[in-house]
């Protein structure tokens, strides 16, 4: 079998619970008579071809009877056979065989006779690609070289030093951007600003960007030698141990002088602010942990910034949206071919005694949008920004070949608490319903240079520096920011907040995450 859809856990690679097949399958008959015919043609050509043409289509067969791995009709009589039901069945299938006879001919052709020689792996992933190329944007084959690449982005987590890296060019230095906090690169010394000249003996300047990068991550446990040049001018060897590396995704407004987050934006009027990056498997906990610190600190009002967060895990975001909501409707979705699920809150250990504005922009997508939409929906919080991207849609992760490669398929869409559309479908429009608009008279319009800048800005900012003497760069102007703020000073100022107690922690493993 080269394909199997696999029901994934919580802690699996997919941004969805898995698809499985829900009956018992057989494969139809049709699918007997392209092997037969397959294996007659490759026997056929053999002599001719010395083989060669055989193992092709043998392959191609394989294919067939594995892509159309289906529920067979059940016949269940001579009348059945003869309905038209049955008869535009045997006329799907008759077409599906032609068609597939007419891809395994191509293929064969192409392998045979083209100008320059192709390795049939590159013909497949490409026929592949072909067939995604009609699909929605979302759903995509990942190819074996990328596999790896895409658990890091989905989980967050990779093994390796810990430190973010830039290499303009070929002939270009490795530079550092800055190192994790707490990883081994920061224990080591490892600061922004340093040069890696030399991974091992190979200098950093004759190596491509994704190889510097590999020869940097390894076995974990093992070490890795690295020499550094610093931004004082001295050099040394550094031998850095190789161990998992969890990116940060919950973040404060500023950095600590031991490199932590500051989450208390105003001091004196008690108001936080915690930005999510992604909402990745350790997303939650990490925001449970803030939150209990921030509550311990009489913290009064609360700002969650989503802006320019891509999504991630479906279940973080029904956890987080959790936190915040005491009943009703998380998100719920619903497909074509997937049986449709819903998600409620539950009042255990939510965090609901504080007023709260949620931060969005164009390029809030996926989870960030589902959470946005749950808070407002709920009136749990006003949302200030822009409109969300309008990603909507839920893919689901099936492997391939054993699980060497994967195809991310879109099988369903989101649908917020109040049942309306998340996702933007092509051919939509701005008085169309997709995405998440700011609540009424709380749209702040940013073009994209100042997006941009503001982005760099807090990049910038974000940055672990050399010592505690280190002046942080000046923050560029936050209108989004400063709106939200300004709204909470003046509703603590109306109605003074309670001080807040102390929440009970939900269990990781909390109801939020099973469908009802």
């Amino acid at each position: 079998m080269i394909g199997r859809a696999t029901a994934l856990p919580r802690d699996a690679l997919a941004v969805t619970p898995g698809v499985g097949y829900n009956s018992v399958t057989r494969f139809t008959p049709v699918f007997y008579v392209v092997v037969s015919e397959c294996v007659l043609i490759s026997f056929a050509r053999e002599f001719a071809m010395k083989h060669r043409n055989c193992l092709l289509l043998l392959l191609f067969s394989y294919v067939a009877v594995a892509v159309a791995f289906v529920p067979a009709p059940v016949v269940a009589d001579k009348t059945a056979v003869e309905s038209d039901e049955a008869i535009k069945k045997a006329e799907k299938d008759e077409e599906f065989y032609e068609l597939f006879r007419l891809f395994a001919d191509t293929l064969d052709q192409v392998e045979r006779n083209y100008v320059k020689d192709i390795s049939r792996r590159e013909l497949m992933e490409a026929a592949i690609q072909g067939v995604i190329s009609k699909l929605d944007q979302h759903s995509n084959y990942i190819a074996p070289d990328d596999l790896d690449g895409f658990r890091t982005d989905v989980e967050s987590e990779f093994g390796g030093i810990g430190i973010h890296v830039s290499k303009p060019s070929r002939d270009a230095w490795l530079r550092v951007l800055s190192p994790i906090a707490g990883s081994p690169a920061y224990r080591a010394g490892i600061l922004a600003g340093d040069v890696i000249s030399h991974i091992g003996d190979s200098a950093t300047n004759e190596l491509e960007m994704k190889e510097a990068v590999s020869r940097i991550k390894g076995k974990l446990g093992t070490e890795v030698r690295i020499t550094v040049r610093h931004l004082d001018g001295t050099s040394e060897e550094i031998d850095v141990e190789r161990q998992i590396v969890r990116v940060e995704t919950v973040l404060g407004d500023r950095r600590t002088a031991d490199a932590s987050w500051d989450f208390m934006l105003d001091d004196e009027k008690k108001i936080a602010y915690v930005r999510v990056t992604a909402f990745a498997r350790h997303t939650t906990a990490a925001l449970r942990k803030v939150l209990v610190k921030l509550k311990s600190q009489e913290m009064h009002g609360l700002i969650l910034d989503l802006r320019s967060n891509p999504g991630g895990l479906l279940s973080a975001a029904i956890q987080i949206s959790d936190m915040f909501v005491e009943e009703g409707r998380i998100v719920s979705t619903s497909g074509r071919n997937v049986e449709d699920k819903k998600w409620d809150a539950h009042q255990r250990g939510t965090f609901s005694d504080f007023p709260m504005v949620v931060l969005v922009n164009n390029y809030s997508a996926s989870a960030s949008e589902i959470v946005a939409a749950c808070l407002q929906d709920h009136d749990r919080a006003i949302v200030v920004g822009q409109r969300t991207y309008g990603k909507g849609s839920v893919q689901n992760i099936i492997e391939l070949e054993q699980g060497r490669s994967a195809l991310k398929l879109t099988t369903a869409q989101y649908l917020r608490p109040n049942g309306k559309n998340i996702h933007r479908f092509k051919g939509a429009t701005e008085d169309d319903e997709w995405g998440v608009s700011p609540s009424p008279g709380w749209d702040v319009e940013q073009s994209r240079a100042e997006t941009v800048e503001l982005a760099e800005s807090r990049r910038a900012r974000d940055v672990i520096r050399a010592g505690t003497d280190s002046k942080e760069p000046d923050a560029v102007a936050d209108k989004v920011l400063d709106k939200a703020r300004s709204h909470l000073t003046k509703l603590l100022e109306d109605k003074p907040a309670a001080v807040a107690g102390d929440a009970n922690e939900k269990d990781e493993d909390s109801d939020a995450e099973t469908p009802q």
